[in-house]
């Protein structure tokens, strides 16, 4: 896994009435700071890339859908930079993942019907200065191909 990168299986507790799952708590070790709440679709097949962050980690859950979220170390002097890792998330495999400043993100909606991301992220979006650097996901600067690996 990418230094510095932290993933907290969710429990999810059914009952008679519906279920509950906690997401993200003070208490969680990677826990920094709160900047805000938000959530954002992703429509089948779409992908959603690449960002990064200076100053902001993001701790995100897919709550309903999945997503293949992809990972790229961009950070000098890392000790996995330039390493890429990949995950599936959301109901068939509930986590909430913790991602440093500095790692370029991204997913991929791979359910049939439109995913939902909800992301707590350590700072507020700034509308006049955002801090979020952009790649074009199939433009190469990152070596990923976001096609399916089928086989």
């Amino acid at each position: 896994m990418i230094d510095g990168v932290k993933i907290k299986k969710l429990k999810v507790i059914p009952d008679e009435r519906g279920r509950l799952m906690e997401m993200f708590r003070a208490d969680d070790e990677f826990f920094e700071k709160f900047g805000q709440v938000y959530v954002t679709t992703t429509y089948p097949g779409v992908v959603k890339a690449w960002h990064k962050h200076e100053k902001q980690a993001d701790n995100m859950a897919c709550v309903a859908g999945m997503v293949k979220l992809v990972l790229y170390d961009a950070r000098q002097g890392s000790p996995t930079h330039g390493k890429i890792d990949q995950l599936c998330m959301g109901v068939h495999n509930p986590i909430l993942i913790h991602i440093p400043a500095g790692i370029y993100h991204g997913w991929m909606c791979l359910s049939d019907a439109e995913s939902i991301v909800v992301n707590a992220p350590t700072e507020m979006y700034d509308y006049k200065n955002p801090d979020e650097q952009r790649l074009d996901p199939h433009g190469g600067e990152i070596p990923y191909d976001w096609k399916r690996k089928d086989g």
